[in-house]
């Protein structure tokens, strides 16, 4: 058993695409023709998923007024949606080129990386990636080797394994 679909309302269907395939980097993985809505509109199967993942978005065009009043809401305001990537800063670079604008500026915490960013809905999410890479990356043009050599007597920068287990144990969703 596992976790399929998890439902998004948008706005619109091609523009929410846009945003989870060109700016997140989402597959799309179905565009199919579905019924119409309950106002007699065409409606549409649209499903993105992070590649590699099991778990895929389900956009779904808000039908009436009661489904458009949640868009962007669907958390109440709190981040409903988090979105774990293993290069944090490539992300947030990316994104940032993209034009997403984040909420809040990338912080440490316990789980991880983390900065706050709003989808094309408006729905927040956390971008969540790990301690243990540097953020921001180093600019010195000295090579890896180098640096390697230079700080070999030096203890290495990130969490000891120890902590690198406490931090999992911390993260959402455990």
């Amino acid at each position: 058993m596992h976790l399929s679909l998890i439902a998004v309302v948008v706005d619109e269907y091609d523009p929410a695409i846009d945003f989870f395939v060109r700016v997140l980097g989402f597959d799309l993985v179905e565009d199919s023709p579905a019924l119409t809505t309950n106002d007699g509109r065409p409606k549409r199967w649209v499903v993105v998923r992070p590649p590699g993942a099991a778990t895929g978005l389900l956009l779904a065009r808000a039908d009436g007024p009661d489904q458009a009043a949640v868009v962007g809401t669907q958390a109440a305001g709190r981040v409903g949606f988090f979105l774990q990537v293993d290069d944090f800063g490539a992300m947030y670079e990316r994104m940032t080129a993209a034009g997403v604008e984040f909420e809040t500026p990338p912080r440490a915490e316990p789980y991880g990386r983390v900065a706050v960013f709003r989808d094309i809905a408006g729905n927040r999410w956390d971008l969540l990636g790990p301690l243990w890479r540097r953020w921001p990356p180093r600019r010195t043009g000295r090579s890896r080797a180098r640096r390697s050599r230079s700080s070999s007597s030096r203890r290495r920068a990130g969490p000891s394994a120890a902590g690198r287990s406490a931090a999992r144990s911390c993260a959402p969703g455990r």
